[in-house]
């Protein structure tokens, strides 16, 4: 009789545990057709100068971070995450029809992108609730959350080639309401097989006195982690039209470089986790930092179509070892509180966001796409100085 109980415990989680894929997946999916035409979609379409693409993409950062901000502390409290990511779900696909028919530029940036931070919000408080779900099933939370996160680097592989062969082909507006389609899907399967789970109240008393331990090193992970995404940010933004308009090279190359390179991650992430115990964390992310310097080399170098798709072999690297090593450098650096270490490496995307939104179209505008890479060559070698000086864990 002691059987039953196990086998049916076995049974759930397994269960849980494809819907938190398949979740993890069309979340990535929405984002990933959404992303890197967004540049594209905001030149061609809005008609917008390039210091404005870059406004848009820095106001989308700081929007994204108060609503996420909210949204933590609030799902951290009280309520039940589920429901939030489903209306997270269904803002972002409202968001995504808005882009699809809308072309007023403050209109997309003041209401669009106010909807869509909730849709991509859904994400990142999907991995809240599936770090809740291992906790109490008594899964392995680290490798749960690293197939977590293949699974969006799995969505990446698809989603920038699909995005501008729907643009390209279709239009906008097909991809657009693609995406929306995407995040429907996935609202129906938050809705119908993710676990509810209610907030317990916690004692807090214990884990307010962590991160003193580990304040500076916590501070140089977050300033770290920043400028690594925000070269990506920078890349992300700048990449498809340098290929575009500089290199003069077809469209649906860039869809392919991001998608390779999302490709190469997912091994990337497997290897930099089964690594992570016997060579450190803070000896994968020097890696990845060299990686990306070497990355930003050859992209100020190299413009043929092989050479830049072999690039981007380091560019999963420097990605990879980032999303998958990351967060887990953050909670083993605010052991004790998992929830904001997880929330600070999140706005590190965000506020990379900011900085590159800041800078990509000013000196796209000034000077011109090439020499971006060299802004994000100079925050890459900072991003090493600043590694250098952290501790190992």
């Amino acid at each position: 009789m002691q059987n039953l109980p196990a086998a049916s415990r076995l049974r759930m989680p397994d269960m849980a545990s494809a819907s938190f894929l398949i979740v993890a997946f069309l979340t990535g999916i929405a984002g990933a057709l959404q992303t890197p035409t967004l540049s594209l979609f905001l030149t061609e379409e809005v008609h917008a100068r390039p210091a404005m693409v870059g406004f848009f993409f820095t106001g989308s950062a700081i929007i994204g971070i108060l609503v996420s901000q909210f949204l933590a502390g609030r799902s951290d409290k009280k309520g039940d995450r589920k429901s939030l990511i489903f209306v997270c779900c269904l803002l972002g696909a409202l968001a995504c029809v808005l882009f699809a028919w809308n072309r007023n530029y403050f209109i997309l940036l003041f209401i669009g992108v106010f909807l869509s931070s909730f849709g991509s919000t859904a994400n990142p408080q999907m991995f809240a609730l599936a770090r809740e779900h291992a906790d109490r099933t008594g899964r392995e939370a680290v490798m749960f959350s690293s197939i977590l996160r293949a699974q969006v680097s799995l969505a990446w592989v698809v989603g920038p080639p699909l995005a501008y062969a729907l643009a390209m082909g279709f239009g906008f507006q097909v991809m657009y309401l693609s995406a929306a389609a995407a995040f429907i899907v996935c609202g129906l399967m938050v809705w119908g097989f993710l676990p509810s789970m209610r907030k317990e109240p916690v004692a807090t008393s214990t884990t307010l006195e962590a991160p003193r331990r580990n304040r500076r090193d916590a501070l140089l992970l977050f300033v770290i982690c920043t400028l690594m995404w925000g070269t990506n940010s920078l890349y992300i933004i700048n990449m498809p039209l340098y290929i575009i308009n500089e290199l003069h090279l077809s469209e649906k190359l860039a869809g392919v470089m991001m998608g390779t390179a999302a490709g190469l991650e997912i091994p990337t992430m497997l290897v930099a986790g089964y690594y992570a115990k016997r060579f450190g964390k803070r000896f994968l992310m020097r890696v990845a930092i060299v990686g990306g310097v070497l990355f930003y080399l050859g992209m100020l170098m190299l413009s043929s179509p092989v050479m830049l798709l072999g690039l981007q072999l380091l560019n999963a690297i420097y990605i990879g070892i980032l999303a998958g090593i990351g967060m887990l450098y953050f909670q083993d650096l605010m052991p004790g509180q998992a929830g904001a270490a997880t929330t600070l490496y999140t706005n590190t995307t965000r506020v990379g966001w900011i900085i590159a939104g800041s800078l990509a179209g000013v000196i796209a505008e000034i000077w011109n796409y090439h020499a971006v890479f060299y802004v994000a060559l100079v925050m890459t070698a900072a991003a090493v100085w600043c590694l250098w000086r952290i501790k190992d864990v």
